[in-house]
């Protein structure tokens, strides 16, 4: 029987496979019901074996995200769900190396803090790339303030940070911002209202400076954001309305 070499969350996600809240670990469903079904089994026995996969997650159709090496450490029949935790590339190619020499290699159990480090790690940086992809995305490429469409230069920014409890990687908590005023909206130089209104730091406001300083940012101050095309993807006023208070204690 051969085993398979990578598992895929495909972009619509028929399965509803997702991530623990706590420990980050990807609950991947079956294929199908069949516990014994021939995937079902192939990946059990990679459990078995601790032998690692690639684990691709679609951003968009056509466009996936890849976590190497990702295993299967956990499968419950009741749930028709495994679960998914991943490890430093460094440890699977040991872990090749050692199986060639016949030399055996830390169990997974004496690993476990190292693997539930990486997971946690790989998982934060997936969900950010697909915070920013989404965000970009729902505003058409652009910077919300001041419509630079050069994508390389552009992020997603948070709203709310994503340490606070309502700081959750969605588009509502979005703002597709250029690195400058990410930059700029981060450090509270510039704060938007709950209207979607942009302001400028009053003392920067009144600074002299080149081109750069005038109609990079002071240019901005009480001009709307672009706003998403879907009413849905509009940032929140309530989250709005949270930072532009840190906003103006700022000053």
């Amino acid at each position: 029987m051969e085993l398979p070499i990578s598992i895929t969350t495909s972009p619509k996600n028929p399965y509803q496979d997702s991530f623990d809240p706590v420990t980050r670990e990807l609950h991947y469903r079956y294929f199908g019901r069949d516990p014994d079904h021939t995937d079902n089994v192939g990946l059990r026995r990679l459990m078995a074996e601790q032998r690692p996969v690639i684990y691709f997650h679609a951003i968009q159709k056509g466009m996936y995200l890849s976590i190497w090496p990702a295993y299967i450490v956990g499968d419950d029949l009741n749930a028709l769900t495994f679960r998914v935790a991943t490890d430093h590339p460094a440890f699977a190619h040991d872990q090749w190396m050692a199986q060639q020499e016949g030399v055996a290699l830390a169990a997974a159990g004496d690993r476990e803090l190292e693997r539930h480090y990486a997971t946690r790690t790989n998982v934060t940086r997936l969900h950010q790339r697909l915070f920013r992809n989404r965000v970009l995305r729902a505003y058409q490429t652009r910077c919300a303030f001041c419509r630079l469409r050069q994508e390389p230069l552009l992020d997603a920014a948070h709203i709310v940070a994503d340490k606070d409890p309502t700081g959750n990687p969605a588009v509502p908590n979005g703002l597709s911002l250029c690195k400058i005023h990410h930059a700029a909206f981060d450090g509270m130089f510039l704060g938007v209202t709950p209207k979607g209104v942009i302001h400028v730091r009053p003392d920067l406001l009144h600074e002299k400076d080149g081109p750069m300083l005038r109609h990079g940012l002071q240019g901005l101050h009480e001009q709307p954001i672009h706003r998403p095309r879907r009413a849905a993807d509009h940032p929140d006023p309530d989250r709005l309305d949270l930072r532009y208070r840190e906003f103006r204690q700022a000053y």
